[in-house]
């Protein structure tokens, strides 16, 4: 199935802005994740279709995942 992802901040270094890719049926959030090799613990906000979303949201054709690094500061 298509899927855009979308990255952020740090998550952009070294990888894309904006991407579509083939991902098989089935697939989460978590799957994309692991598959662009994002650590878990530095994931922050999910959104599908611009609705937050959990790891374990599956994906469908068509979809668009944007994915946020943690953010710090002060």
């Amino acid at each position: 199935m298509n899927i855009t992802v979308k990255l952020f901040a740090s998550f952009r270094t070294g990888r894309f802005d904006i991407e579509s890719g083939d991902y098989p049926a089935g697939a989460t959030v978590a799957d994309v994740a692991d598959s662009l090799k994002l650590p878990r613990t530095e994931l922050g906000i999910m959104m599908v279709n611009n609705r937050h979303v959990k790891l374990d949201r599956p994906l469908e054709e068509g979809d668009t995942l944007a994915l946020f690094p943690l953010l710090g500061g002060g």
